[in-house]
């Protein structure tokens, strides 16, 4: 059986360099790093491994002490303490180009009284800076202090040699720590604009607060993942900073937090797209996005959240708009929910598993190759006067479908006879929710 998994938990104030430490320590997780006070706002985690030795790595945000009016930022530092309590080793960080500051010291005396193994790392050390400050570090009163710098790698490998010989349970990997988050059957992201509910839904699947929930547009700014096991499958799951339009896109920061969701969806199975159905219509932007996820290749549920705000009215308007979306509609699944009462959050793992099966179920090339003529036979189609010609089909992909066409003249089947051919898959088989994609090739020459 695996053993516990010890944390390796990194913290320190603002913008003191956790989040590259992180990075440069993470095997695939990556966090958000910008020049910029407070870019980290939910905990990421990821396993990493020293001279044979695996641990969790833990990045928090922030940790503010004292007073503060910003709710925000009281929420990423209990964040922070949380994390505090459950590590086994902290690393503390400072900046060694500004020496010690008086909120350096405060955490210093918090954690003083923890009594938990501390090693201070002072990051940026590669500055002409950090030596004149060398003794004010020493009084904060830690024995194991690193002068590091965790964009070019200095002192690195000292520090993690003392984080690893004071880990209670630090075992080898392949008895320590058994599934790891590469070993996820499939990958769920969700998506949507800011503030509509994606932080909220992961804490309700995870039965646990893991990432920061606030009534503030951009609360998430990482992509946060999490495995779910569900009947003997392990989900990955990804909540995803909102995605904005363009045109709203007024910081370098937010454009990273965009571009952080689109890279989360290049590797996702399945997109839960979450809509604010309060605002009784699907935005332009929305559409876009749902389409998009169909093109490249994704299952998609779209999650109509904030139900607990919807009354008759707004219900009429949102069935009147969708109206012209019902091709789209028709393909996929949509579900009604509310993440403040918990409305239809159960079924929401159950139809993951549903969409699952049927996005990588499997189909004989024969039985698809006489569905397909069968079909033309039925109804031909012609470019100009020569009829189209299916010689057979062949499915070569699961995750998305993907069935190969071999024809006489692939230039001519276009969009509308791969449509067609689609349409006679479905009413076929049960594939809502999953994406069908054809390759079109010219049949053999003899």
């Amino acid at each position: 059986m695996a053993k516990k998994i010890s944390k390796i938990v990194i913290i320190g104030r603002a913008n003191v360099g956790k989040s590259t430490l992180f990075n440069r320590l993470s095997v695939d997780v990556k966090s958000l790093t910008f020049d910029y006070a407070g870019v980290t706002r939910d905990i990421m985690r990821d396993i990493a491994c020293w001279k044979g030795k695996s641990f969790e790595l833990v990045d928090t945000g922030g940790v503010q002490v004292g007073k503060t009016d910003d709710i925000l930022a009281k929420a990423v530092s209990a964040r922070a303490r949380a994390g505090i309590e459950q590590a086994d080793v902290i690393v503390f960080m400072c900046d060694a180009t500004v020496g010690v500051l008086p909120h350096d010291r405060a955490i210093a005396r918090e954690l003083h009284k923890i009594g938990k193994p501390v090693i201070l790392a002072v990051n940026k050390a590669d500055s002409s800076k950090a030596k004149e400050y060398e003794y004010e570090f020493k009084t904060l009163g830690f024995d194991t202090m690193f002068f590091i710098s965790a964009t070019h790698g200095i002192a690195i490998g000292d520090l993690l040699d003392a984080s690893v010989a004071v880990l209670p349970q630090a075992g080898a990997i392949e008895d320590e720590y058994e599934v790891t988050k590469e070993s996820a059957d499939y990958k769920v992201v969700l998506l949507g604009k800011p503030n509509v509910g994606k932080s909220s839904l992961l804490n309700l699947l995870l039965q646990e607060e893991r990432t920061l929930v606030a009534d503030i547009p951009g609360t998430t700014r990482e992509a946060i993942g999490e495995k779910i096991s569900f009947y003997h499958e392990d989900i990955l799951v990804i909540d995803t900073p909102g995605i904005r339009r363009r045109r709203k896109i007024d910081e370098p920061l937010e454009t990273m937090m965009v571009k952080t969701a689109f890279r989360a969806l290049e590797n996702a199975h399945i997109v839960l797209l979450l809509v604010d159905s309060s605002e009784g219509c699907l935005s332009d932007q929305e559409l876009k996005l749902s389409f998009y996820v169909i093109e490249q290749g994704k299952a998609l549920v779209i999650l109509f959240n904030k139900q607990d705000l919807v009354d008759e009215e707004i219900e009429h308007n949102l069935q009147f708009n969708l109206e012209p979306y019902n091709y789209l509609i028709n393909k996929i699944h949509t579900l009604n929910i509310s993440c403040k009462t918990g409305k239809n959050i159960g079924k929401i793992m159950p139809l993951l598993k549903k969409v699952w099966q049927r996005y990588t179920q499997k189909f004989s090339g024969q039985e698809l190759t006489m569905l397909f003529k069968d079909a033309f036979y039925r109804r031909q189609h012609f470019y100009k006067t020569q009829p189209l010609q299916l010689i057979y089909a062949k499915q070569v992909k699961t995750a998305p479908i993907t069935v190969a066409l071999r024809v006489n003249q692939p230039d001519w089947f276009g969009p509308s006879q791969l449509a067609y051919l689609e349409g006679v898959m479905r009413r076929k088989y049960d594939l809502q929710g999953v994406p069908v994609q054809f390759a079109v090739r010219k049949k053999s020459s003899k």
